[in-house]
């Protein structure tokens, strides 16, 4: 049921995306190497390897050193946005830390990285967490609040890891009581990767120099909240009925967008929330979006949650000229779906 717009369709007065950073993770581990370590499991249980590249599309992804934490790596993308936007620091009146991966419950990340970054006492920060959708999500907090007046500038950061959860996963499915049922119960565990983002956001009339926000639309499907569940320990997914539910959700979202006036047919450029070739390729049919017009980081990144939307955006910032029209979209587990429109 689509239900009521009024809290689901977004337009943005004078907010506009100043900087986007993106921090990449220093080790690069190929897909070969994962199948080098379950070649046991996939033998014992006649599964061909080869899943993770030629399947999923992925080749590799990254792991952060031992050690880091994820409010470190989150604090290092904010340091490059805050330095691209050229902004003072002392006048960012929002942190929020997006991230899905926590080192611990309590107390937030946002803390440590306001601590870090050496924002002004005065500087709101918190956590906001909704799986894969969570940055984009502040982007639509902070735009409603620089709008409002109420603040001058918002950072969101985003640092994701996944070495810990794919070195016990390995660990675990090499073990020879794993089924087929759990291997491919935890295969998308292991198409997860790691990396760090941010983006400040500003007022447009301040910044002509900045990326218009224009504005976003929203659905749930939270029927299917129980498609996908996982700590850092593990991570459990109904991969297919996932994917058919997140299509069926984001087809709504769209349909409720040309509704409501969007007009995203046509766009320059979708930055979509990278997840493997075959969710990445679903979307683009199910939505009608050129191919040609979305560029890709799963190969070699592979899905970094909710990193992954503004890490493609800042790999892809040198293709897009000014005046053209870019559209932010993502699938969050839960399911949540948003489309955040920007004019470069």
């Amino acid at each position: 049921m689509l239900g009521n717009h009024g809290n689901a369709t977004f337009h943005y007065a004078d907010t506009a995306l100043l900087s986007i950073a993106a921090v990449d993770a220093p080790e690069v581990v190929s897909s070969a190497a994962f199948d080098e370590a379950l070649s046991g499991t996939f033998d014992r249980l006649g599964v061909r390897p080869g899943l993770l590249e030629n399947l999923a599309g992925i080749v590799e992804r990254r792991w952060w050193e031992p050690g880091v934490t994820f409010a470190e790596v989150a604090a290092r993308a904010g340091e490059v946005a805050i330095e691209r936007a050229g902004v003072d620091r002392s006048r960012i009146g929002m942190l929020v830390d997006t991230s899905v991966c926590r080192d611990h419950l309590e107390p937030s990340a946002a803390v440590k990285v306001h601590d870090m970054l050496g924002l002004a006492s005065g500087c709101l920060n918190f956590d906001l967490a909704n799986a894969c959708l969570g940055f984009v999500n502040a982007m639509t907090l902070a735009a409603k609040l620089i709008d409002s007046g109420q603040i001058d500038y918002a950072l969101i950061v985003d640092g994701e890891g996944s070495r810990h959860t794919q070195e016990v996963t390995l660990e675990r499915l090499a073990g020879e009581a794993t089924t087929v049922k759990q291997l491919f119960g935890e295969f998308a565990s292991l198409t997860l990767g790691s990396g760090a983002a941010a983006a400040v956001l500003g007022r447009a009339s301040e910044h002509p120099e900045g990326h218009r926000l224009v504005g976003s639309e929203t659905r749930a499907g939270s029927q299917y909240h129980d498609l996908c569940y996982g700590d850092l320990d593990r991570m459990w997914t109904d991969t297919a009925g996932l994917l058919e539910a997140g299509l069926d959700v984001a087809e709504q979202t769209w349909v409720a967008a040309e509704r409501n006036g969007w007009d995203w047919r046509a766009l320059d450029h979708y930055i979509m929330h990278q997840v493997s070739k075959v969710h990445t390729s679903s979307m683009q049919k199910r939505l009608g979006i050129d191919p040609e017009r979305a560029p890709l980081t799963f190969p070699n990144y592979g899905n970094i949650g909710p990193a992954a939307i503004p890490i493609t955006l800042a790999k892809h910032t040198d293709q897009i000229r000014p005046g053209e029209r870019v559209i932010l979209t993502g699938i969050g587990s839960g399911i949540n779906t948003t489309a955040t429109e920007i004019v470069w």
